[in-house]
């Protein structure tokens, strides 16, 4: 066993966001079809296009649970609690949640050299959206300036939050690709989901978004695909206006919670089919906060399929997968697994803080890689996250 002595960076942080986040940058009169707030008995919620969202118990994130609230409920909940009480102990919002300046001084209090930063509800509120396809783009082009302003793209060389894309509107996606570009992005995000377009859903490899990924790999940024409301349909099995938050309507277990991971073993899978590294060899996607449990199946898929269509793919369609992918497991995962399936060098650390689900502290993660040598734990911990948060022009 090796204790680890090197640098970490955060390949997982977030934000929780200011309350006019969505509508700082966004002309009032398009509230009622975009994003505003509501009063519901004495609470506070956001109507996203038009409904009302219920997806986070309390969007105004004050008061919060605690980072890291559930780490022992994912850690396989030893002692057999019940879930409601790892969240019952609240406090109110911290300014490192919402001040970049106050982040910057935890980050290094943590011991991290720096992180990406994602959003919390940002990640939710496409898929309430569409299918207005403008809706999303007025929403998100509004959300995307309140990032840069809050946040910034490269604050101190130690913040890099991530602005969020969708192809829905292929046209807005290359002009707003362009303005995080001037505006010294180093990376975007956006969810595992199928492309929804004012002419239905499409794949991401599509050609018709061949130019925005174009433009991405000739700029050279990192794609982070993370989780997020990817549209899955419970098929009957559990109700799909259930939020499985904890909230004591629902304590047991439903297929959703099997589910998690078929996003984006899909969104993955489906650029493979299409070829899409082929056409565009120069892009490095990370899957963050997706798991990884799903890797050893799909990499069986993508070889059945390679077989079975000879000829289809240049090579063995893994092969191509693991030279343009990184994988951030779960801190629950086996990292050593997906180290050989992936190389350490396409395996990256992220937190999640200071999410419910994610770590208490970030470096509570080093003691998971203990079995690996130090040039490999460097290279999960700290070099992989690095590497993509440099622009690599093609």
């Amino acid at each position: 066993m090796t204790e680890y002595a090197g640098p970490v960076f955060d390949a997982d942080n977030h934000y929780y966001e200011a309350l006019d986040a969505f509508t700082r940058h966004l002309d009032p009169r398009l509230g009622p079809r975009c994003v505003q707030w509501c009063d519901i008995d004495g609470r506070k919620y956001q109507v996203v296009g038009g409904r009302v969202s219920r997806v986070v118990t309390n969007p105004t994130f004050d008061p919060i649970a605690k980072a890291g609230a559930m780490h022992e409920y994912f850690r396989g909940n030893p002692d057999g609690r019940n879930p409601l009480e790892f969240l019952r102990e609240r406090e109110p919002i911290r300014p490192e949640y919402r001040d970049r300046d106050a982040r910057v001084r935890v980050i290094k209090e943590q011991g991290l050299e720096g992180s990406w930063m994602f959003p919390t509800l940002g990640m939710l509120y496409e898929e309430l959206l569409l299918p207005d396809v403008e809706a999303f783009t007025l929403t998100f082009t509004a959300f995307n300036r309140w990032v840069e302003e809050d946040w910034g793209f490269d604050y101190q060389d130690t913040i890099y939050a991530a602005p969020y894309f969708s192809l829905a509107d292929p046209r807005w996606a290359v002009s707003e690709l362009e303005w995080a570009i001037d505006k010294g992005a180093r990376l975007i995000v956006m969810r595992p989901a199928a492309q929804f377009t004012a002419n239905g859903p499409r794949t991401p490899g599509s050609p018709e978004f061949d130019p925005f990924w174009a433009r991405v790999q000739e700029a050279g940024l990192t794609v982070v695909v993370h989780a997020g409301d990817s549209g899955y349909s419970g098929n009957g099995y559990f109700d799909d206006k259930f939020t499985a938050n904890f909230s004591g309507q629902n304590m047991g277990p439903t297929i959703k919670m099997l589910q998690f991971e078929r996003a984006v073993f899909d969104f993955l899978a489906s650029l493979v089919f299409d070829r899409f590294f082929t056409r565009f060899p120069g892009i490095r996607l990370a899957s963050v906060e997706n798991g990884s449990e799903f890797l050893p199946d799909l990499f069986r898929k993508l070889r059945s399929q390679h077989r079975r269509i000879p000829g289809f793919f240049p090579e063995d369609p893994t092969e191509t997968f693991k030279r343009n992918v990184w994988i951030n497991p779960f801190w629950e995962d086996d990292p050593y697994e997906i180290a050989d399936l992936m190389g350490t060098d396409r395996v990256i650390f992220g937190s999640d803080w200071p999410h419910i689900e994610g770590m208490p502290h970030p470096r509570d993660y080093e003691v998971e890689l203990k079995e690996f040598d130090q040039d490999a734990q460097r290279l999960i911990l700290h070099d992989n996250a690095v590497e993509l948060t440099e622009l690599a022009p093609r």
